[in-house]
C-alpha cells in the first residue's frame, strides 16, 4: 500500500534573488482548496518567496490562468491547486486528463509549474492529501515549482533572451 511507503523529498532550494509565485486554485471543494493553499504558502515562505493567490472556477481553467499569467505578469513560477473527486460520469477523466495535459504543455514551454491538483476517488482521500500536517500536496506542488525555478536560474544565461539582436548586441 502506497500510504506505508517512505518517500525521499528533496531539500528546498535556496535563492539569492527574489522569487514570486502565483498560486492558481480552483476552490470547488473550498475546505480542501484552503488546506492546499495553506501548505503551498508555508513551503513558499520557508524559502522567502512572495505568494499571490488567484481563484478560478474549476480545474479546467487552471492551465488557462497559468498561461495568461505566464504571458502577461511577472511571476517566476506557478502552483496549480484544486481537487477532482470521481463521480458517476466520465467527466472526472476529462477534467483530470485535460488539466494535467494543459499544465504539462505549459511546463514544456518553459513555465515552472508545480501541479497540486488532487485526483482522488473520494473526499477522505482528498482530505488526507490536502492536510498541511499530513501528505501536504499543496506544499509539495510549491516545492516542485521552486525546484524548477532554481533549475531555470541555474541553467539560464544573461545573454539568452527573446527578440532580435541590434547591431550593438542588445535586445529589442
Amino acid at each position: 500500500m502506497a500510504a506505508n511507503e517512505t518517500h525521499y523529498t528533496l531539500p528546498l532550494p535556496q535563492f539569492d534573488g527574489p522569487v514570486r509565485l502565483l498560486v492558481v486554485v480552483a476552490p470547488y471543494y473550498k475546505d480542501i482548496a484552503d488546506a492546499l493553499v495553506a501548505g503551498a504558502r508555508a513551503t513558499a515562505e520557508a524559502v522567502g518567496a512572495e505568494v499571490d493567490v488567484v481563484e478560478v472556477p474549476g480545474a479546467l481553467e487552471i492551465p488557462t490562468a497559468v498561461r495568461l499569467a505566464h504571458g502577461l505578469a511577472e511571476y517566476h513560477g506557478y502552483v496549480a491547486l484544486g481537487c477532482v473527486i470521481r463521480g458517476e460520469t466520465t467527466h472526472y477523466d476529462t477534467v483530470c486528463n485535460d488539466s494535467s495535459r494543459g499544465l504539462t504543455l505549459l511546463g514544456l514551454e518553459g513555465a515552472c509549474i508545480g501541479n497540486g491538483i488532487l485526483t482522488v476517488e473520494n473526499r477522505d482521500q482528498a482530505v488526507v492529501r490536502a492536510d498541511p500536517e499530513g501528505q501536504n500536496k499543496g506544499g509539495g506542488a510549491a516545492a516542485a515549482a521552486l525546484h524548477l525555478i532554481a533549475l531555470s536560474r541555474k541553467w539560464g544565461r544573461a545573454t539568452k533572451g527573446i527578440g532580435f539582436r541590434t547591431p550593438r548586441g542588445g535586445q529589442e
